[in-house]
């Protein structure tokens, strides 16, 4: 039993799903909108706005949707998004794309843990840590 990560945005979760789909190189991308769901309320069936959406890259699964119609909420006000990468570059890579448009919290840089790792909240308002590989430390690890 794995965890499966639930975004959720304010209006931007197509748009979001397919950047981080074509990002990550996701083979299929599931999107539903509120205005296709079985028995759909009057005041959704006119709403472009996404209930549910799923992407699976690299054997992940990451889900999201649109708050409903009429409610608010702050998109990932309090959480992020850990994606380590095979190699450095391919962490740069991955952290520069998500960086357009956002903002760096902390650039890659090499720590105890990592031969590099970044923090940056993407243009969505979703956080992300990216990581490079990891380097050799004493005790404990996950």
């Amino acid at each position: 039993m794995g965890f499966e990560p639930y975004l959720h945005f304010q209006g931007t979760c197509a748009e979001a799903m397919a950047f981080y789909a074509e990002l990550f190189g996701a083979n299929d991308l599931f999107i539903q909108r509120y205005r296709e769901m079985p028995g759909v309320p009057p005041e959704f069936a006119a709403s472009d706005l996404v209930m549910h959406s799923a992407l699976v890259a690299g054997g992940m699964v990451l889900m999201a949707s649109d708050f409903p119609p009429g409610v608010e909420g702050e998109a990932q006000k309090a959480v992020s998004i850990s994606r380590s990468a095979p190699d450095l570059a391919t962490a740069h890579r991955l952290f520069d794309a998500l960086a357009e448009g956002g903002a760096v919290i902390m650039p890659v840089q090499p720590t105890f843990w990592s031969t590099g790792y970044g923090m940056v909240r993407d243009r969505f308002g979703t956080h992300w840590m990216i990581s490079g590989p990891a380097v050799e430390v004493e005790g404990p690890r996950l």
